[in-house]
Formats: structure tokens, sequence, C-alpha cells
């Protein structure tokens, strides 16, 4: 198994607030998940989709799952991308986050060489706020998130209370990424303006 080589894109959740699929959001006249998709490659050598439209990515030679934990909101899409994976860890991001920083996913797959043992996610922390995509976890998380499923609770904060996690705060992150673009998404039609 590999340690952290498999890369997820969360294309699964309603889009309630953009008006339409986040799917289907492109920039420069390509579909945004097609260009995460070819920077993920130069780093992974496997990206899995969570998606409800698998159709629409049949020729991007990916593997593609559906959520089994069915409106389960992220965590139902962590838990099928974790079963799925063929690696311990696995990078997960939403498709709708345009700023994919290569350095930051290498020093975080560092942390996991070093750690990895120890922890299972590695997460950003702002304050008290965490990102819970741009992020690390682990396989060892599938049967935490079950047990969160059976209590219906669907926060990733709170299942994130009861394993080991290293914490990235924000002044290493910033180093990074000193405007926090990293973190970026695109969750309305004003948003994608701005962006093109």
């Amino acid at each position: 198994m590999m340690p952290s080589g498999t890369a997820v894109i969360m294309a699964g959740g309603k889009s309630s607030r953009m008006g339409f699929d986040k799917q289907s959001i492109k920039l420069q006249g390509k579909l945004l998940i097609e260009q995460q998709i070819q920077v993920l490659q130069s780093i992974f050598n496997e990206i899995i989709i969570v998606t409800n439209r698998p159709e629409l990515y049949q020729s991007f030679h990916c593997i593609m799952v559906t959520d089994e934990l069915k409106d389960f909101g992220p965590l139902g899409g962590i838990h099928i991308g974790l079963k799925a994976s063929s690696s311990q860890f696995s990078y997960f991001l939403a498709c709708d986050m345009p700023n994919i920083n290569r350095e930051y996913i290498l020093h975080m797959q560092k942390i996991i060489h070093d750690h990895g043992k120890d922890q299972q996610a590695v997460i950003t922390r702002f304050g008290n706020w965490l990102e819970p995509f741009h992020a690390f976890y682990s396989k060892s998380l599938i049967p935490v998130i079950e047990q969160a499923y059976q209590e219906r609770n669907n926060k990733v904060g709170s299942m994130l209370e009861k394993v080991k996690v290293h914490y990235i705060e924000e002044e290493e992150a910033r180093c990074f990424s000193p405007d926090w673009s990293m973190f970026a998404n695109i969750n309305t039609q004003d948003d994608l303006i701005k962006l093109k």
C-alpha cells in the first residue's frame, strides 16, 4: 500500500449556493476539475473522483465512486474516497478549489512520512477554524466515520476531535500561501466572476 499516493476530488455536493452544478465550472474554456486532475497527476499515482455523475468523467482515466453513506455531507465523500484508495493516506480537494498548491502538498506528504504512524489526518488550522480540504486523511478513519454516521453527526470537526491529527497552524501555512488563496473555493456566481 502506498503511504500517500492518492488524491481524491470531492465533486458530489449539492451546489445550492452556486445555482448550477459546480462540476461544470469552466475557467479559460476548460473544466476546472480537468485542470485539477492535470496538476494532481504530476504528484499522485491515483486520482479518485467522488461524484453523483460519473458519466461526466468517462474520458479522464480516474477512479469514480459514489457515496455509500447517503446524505452525510463531506464525511460521506471522505468515507468512500478512503475506502476506494490504495494508499494509507489520501489527499482531499473540493472540485471548486482552483488554487492547488503543489509545494504545500509536498510539505504535508513529508509530515506524513515523518509522523504518519502517529497521526490519522493532516489538517490546516486558522485560529479555531479548520480547513477540511487541501488536507490528508488516513484509512484508519473509515470506522470512525461509520460510527459518526450511526450517530448522525456529520460534522468533520466533531470527527477530528476523536482522532489523532497533525494540525498545521496558520503561520506555517501562510509561508506557502500568504494570501490563503490555496483554500479559496467558488461558492457563488459572484465568486466565479471575480476569479475570471
